[in-house]
């Protein structure tokens, strides 16, 4: 597979520590809120590239924090623990709010078919990995204790800023105007490895470690967490575009001083999912949830479609027009394979083995989903047998999520669920299976006939108490449930 790489800005086939195996990292969420749909665009990216992988016959680790404690509102040393800051908000300990966003964001993940990973690990759950990590961070000289806290000696590297090039002399405390100075910190980028109470008073979780009671900074988690799962070596590692600095940066540095060598090599970042007002955030608008979506009538998997008709690497602009385009595109999609021939089971296999070298090499060009999505069609308008196709379409399925199958399925029984009743007149009644709806909707055409226009009425106010809606038609009616 050939991979864009966020460190050296080139694509190359993605390789790996031990040939055949993928060791895996993805950022998980800070669960002080539920997800929005720009969070998700990124957990969305990351479960299609592992599904890809698999299908190219690799094994795959994959390995996820739960950030529950250390995340600082500004994503490096200030601010007030995110965690705290919801706990506050709704009244609730800081455990009550972690576990119940950990659930909501699983459930979201469930309605968008993003795979839970192989290994799921919440911070609070390996403190003594994080003391640890940061005592070696100190014997080996690359850390140093202030004002009771433990910070990362950023000068101490060869390079600190891997993913973009800056000037080093910013590492200088107030060399540059707008550097603003920490009496703490000993240069611009050192960053916080534990907190004592020095740091905050109020802080809701803290832990004995051998700089006072305290708790750790965020970056150190996703590097112990990583260590502990995926070994030394770590293949690949993503999140969102926006992570890339300071955490990732602060990850690379302090993984690779306490190990001594290369960490890992390959880096995979989502790009944001905007609004016409900009990069959504949750403190911007409406905050826009998988829930939201589905109140205001929208399948989850539409949203899912509608990210992967573009590219991971582009900024990708939402608005309800062009999510109506995405669900449409979808439904129509779902209607071609549904009215495919159950029937037909015959497979050729040598037209399904070009399929699917076409698929590898169009999707496997950095992860080019809507390449993907233009393979579905492809497949669909083949001249090849029905049963060919819905076998290469699950193929394509287990990387895109897509549920097409399992949908079209479900599509054609609300299909065969609409019956026609004929009456003695010549009149059809076409609902969705419910003979007493059907008498009532025939007794209403019959009223109607009748010139009985009161009992008419009187029935369709009846069916719309019970959700029915009645469309009269040339030769009789036709009745949903709304």
């Amino acid at each position: 597979m050939l991979l864009y790489n966020s460190m050296t800005h080139k694509k190359a086939p993605l390789t790996t520590h031990t040939p055949g195996h993928v060791e895996m990292y993805t950022c998980g969420p800070t669960v002080y809120h539920f997800a929005h749909i720009g969070n998700l665009r990124s957990y969305i990216m990351e479960d299609v590239l592992e599904k890809f992988l698999r299908y190219e016959g690799l094994s795959v680790n994959r390995v996820m924090n739960i950030t529950d404690v250390g995340h600082l509102a500004s994503d490096a040393d200030t601010g007030e623990d995110k965690m705290l800051k919801g706990a506050k908000r709704e009244h609730k300990s800081v455990m009550e709010i972690a576990q119940f966003y950990t659930d909501a964001f699983f459930d979201d993940c469930r309605k968008l078919n993003i795979k839970t990973p192989d290994v799921v690990q919440p911070a609070t759950g390996l403190i003594a990995e994080f003391i640890e990590m940061v005592s070696g961070l100190l014997d080996k000289g690359y850390a140093y204790c202030a004002g009771g806290n433990v910070y990362f000696d950023s000068s101490k590297l060869k390079r600190y800023y891997v993913f973009n090039d800056h000037n080093e002399d910013d590492l200088a405390v107030g060399v540059r105007e707008g550097v603003e100075e920490d009496t703490n910190k000993r240069n611009k980028n050192d960053f916080v490895l534990w907190f004592t109470k020095s740091k905050f008073e109020d802080q809701a979780l803290k832990w004995d470690s051998p700089w006072g009671v305290g708790y750790p900074g965020w970056h150190i988690e996703c590097s112990a967490i990583s260590l502990k799962y995926n070994g030394e070596y770590l293949d690949l590692h993503c999140g969102g575009v926006d992570n890339a600095f300071p955490h990732h940066t602060n990850e690379i540095a302090q993984s690779e001083s306490y190990l001594g060598h290369p960490w890992c090599p390959q880096w995979f970042h989502v790009h944001h999912l905007n609004t016409n007002d900009g990069k959504m955030s949750k403190s911007k608008g409406e905050f826009l949830t998988v829930s939201l979506l589905e109140e205001k009538g929208y399948d989850p998997l539409s949203y899912r479609f509608f990210c992967l008709q573009s590219h991971y690497r582009k900024a990708l602009v939402f608005t309800w027009e062009n999510l109506d385009n995405a669900q449409g595109a979808y439904q129509k999609l779902l209607k071609k394979i549904a009215a495919l021939d159950e029937a037909d089971t015959a497979v050729d296999d040598a037209a399904a083995a070009e399929f699917k070298e076409e698929f590898l090499r169009q999707v496997g060009n950095d992860l080019n989903t809507s390449m993907g999505i233009t393979a579905l069609y492809n497949v669909l308008k083949a001249p090849v047998g029905d049963g060919t196709k819905r076998a290469v379409l699950a193929e394509f399925d287990s990387v895109l999520g897509l549920s097409l199958l399992e949908r079209a399925a479900a599509l054609r029984e609300k299909e065969a669920a609409q019956v026609s009743t004929a009456a003695a007149d010549g009149c059809t009644v076409t609902g969705e299976g419910d003979p007493e709806i059907d008498a009532l909707v025939l007794r209403r055409y019959e009223a109607k006939k009748a010139k009985d226009y009161a009992e008419a009425d009187r029935i369709r106010a009846a069916l719309k108490e019970m959700g029915v809606e009645v469309v009269d038609t040339k030769d009789g009616a036709v009745w949903k449930r709304v």
